[in-house]
């Protein structure tokens, strides 16, 4: 069984949670539609070291994890407070 450490809820099993796509940057206001269209819907899909949107199912709880897309190892889960006040990212 694999575990992940959701910063609500402490580790849980991994079928608990949703995968929500990668963390990225919008794009601004002044964007053409076909940069909003690869925004909303294409993924960079890199190998390695990516930060994530996770969800923690039962309690709707949202969240960033870190996982490396080579092992599926989860790095680090951090809360979107502490993730955004994190300037080392």
């Amino acid at each position: 069984m694999k575990i992940m450490n959701c910063p609500l809820n402490g580790p849980r099993n991994i079928q608990e949670f949703v995968w929500m796509g990668d963390v990225k940057r919008t794009p601004g206001s002044a964007c053409t539609d076909r940069e909003w269209t690869d925004y909303l819907f294409i993924e960079s899909n890199i190998a390695g070291e990516v930060d994530e949107w996770w969800l923690h199912a039962p309690s709707n709880y949202l969240f960033v994890a870190r996982r490396n897309t080579l092992s599926d190892e989860i790095l680090w889960t951090k809360t979107t407070i502490e993730y955004f006040a994190d300037d080392s990212k």
